[in-house]
């Protein structure tokens, strides 16, 4: 588990790093010249699982979901190539909420995914909170920034999307 999560931080992205094309501000991703093609027909439908957020109350999956997006589009895929799901449980569902919500929970503080939930939303990013959490942390469907959906569960979500190709990513 050690060695997964120090795996896991060295392949985190650099100020360096440009964000776009498609999502500008986020999502920062490497040039790679790659060797393993992409074939043109591809269609990369890929869910995320958002549980937490980070200190400052910014999700690290929903920048994992931008950069997905935006490394293949640097690639050469089209947006109708890249079909991306985030399903969010757990504490994180705060991460796609309302201004007001997130203030009223977080002493009136501001959201910081606001733009990145917007941009997601905005190029194609499927965004899908589970019913069972926000019950759990007092969220309502009306509490949930528009264009956010609700399930019953993640599990749920998960279900469905797998039965629509969805592969999920694995970390």
């Amino acid at each position: 588990m050690l060695i997964s999560a120090f795996l896991f931080a060295l392949s985190q992205p650099t100020s360096e790093w440009p964000t776009g094309p498609m999502i500008e501000g986020h999502g920062p991703h490497a040039p790679v010249e790659i060797t393993m093609a992409i074939p043109e027909d591809t269609v990369l439908r890929h869910a995320f699982d958002a549980v937490r957020l980070e200190d400052d109350h910014t999700s690290r999956t929903l920048q994992s979901a931008a950069r997905f997006t935006n490394m293949h589009a640097a690639a050469g895929l089209s947006p109708e190539q890249i079909q991306p799901a985030v399903v969010v449980h757990g504490r994180a569902v705060f991460a796609v909420v309302s201004p007001e919500r997130f203030a009223e929970a977080h002493d009136g503080a501001d959201n910081p995914n606001n733009d990145l939930v917007e941009k997601l939303l905005a190029n194609g990013t499927r965004i899908i909170v589970c019913g069972q959490s926000a019950a759990a942390q007092d969220i309502e469907t009306a509490d949930l920034l528009p264009g956010v959906e609700m399930a019953l569960s993640a599990m749920t979500a998960h279900a469905l999307l797998q039965q629509e190709g969805f592969t999920i990513n694995p970390f």
